[in-house]
């Protein structure tokens, strides 16, 4: 590799490395995982460079799917005795922090392929096509995983009883199953007329 590509190469990494770090983190849950996972594909796009057309799509293919696979490595399956204790999640006061962090806890009682669908489709902005390329996979396949993982989402965020805020500032609570509340504009008597 030349010093102009060495260049170019330092340069997309400086700008790429949090977004992409970020994708990871969101696939995989674990910030560690998230760093390995994009370290590694950085590593072995390096040696691509000079031959890769769209260093950008390249990178985000790699970082998912090592992100999706970094799960399974048998040292990321062993446990320490502390993860054994609870975690308190400590909320922040500002409203859209504490509900990316409501988000990204539901995020992770999804499947990891399908979290990967998640992500890549709705929080990344890409077509069904293109995270179909992404994964490897076709775009039926893309479209039952998006609506598995959105079903699943849903299901975690109605068992967390979570209150969603929209753009303009209604707010939208998703009550447990099979609990009538009152709240989101809907009286206990109209809870019980859409069974």
């Amino acid at each position: 590799m030349d010093a102009e590509d060495t260049e170019s190469f330092r340069e997309f990494v400086r700008v790429r490395f949090e977004p992409l770090r970020a994708l990871a983190y969101v696939t995989c849950g674990d910030w560690q995982a998230a760093e390995d996972a994009v370290a590694g594909s950085l590593a072995r796009l390096y040696l691509r460079w000079h031959r890769v057309a769209s260093p950008d799509a390249y990178a985000r293919t790699m970082v998912v799917r090592a992100a999706i696979g970094e799960k399974s490595r048998p040292w990321r399956r062993e446990r320490a005795v502390g993860d054994a204790l609870p975690e308190v999640p400590v909320p922040d006061t500002s409203a859209d922090v504490d509900e990316r962090l409501r988000l990204q806890a539901a995020l992770r009682h999804v499947p990891p392929r399908q979290r990967a669908v998640l992500v890549l489709r709705f929080l990344e902005g890409l077509s069904v096509e293109q995270t179909a390329e992404i994964l490897g996979c076709r775009t039926g396949t893309v479209k039952s995983q998006s609506a598995r993982g959105l079903d699943t989402l849903r299901a975690v965020l109605a068992a967390e009883d979570i209150t969603l805020r929209g753009e303009e500032g209604e707010d939208h609570v998703v009550p447990r199953p099979g609990r009538i509340g009152v709240g989101a504009g809907h009286g206990a008597g109209a809870a019980h007329d859409r069974r």
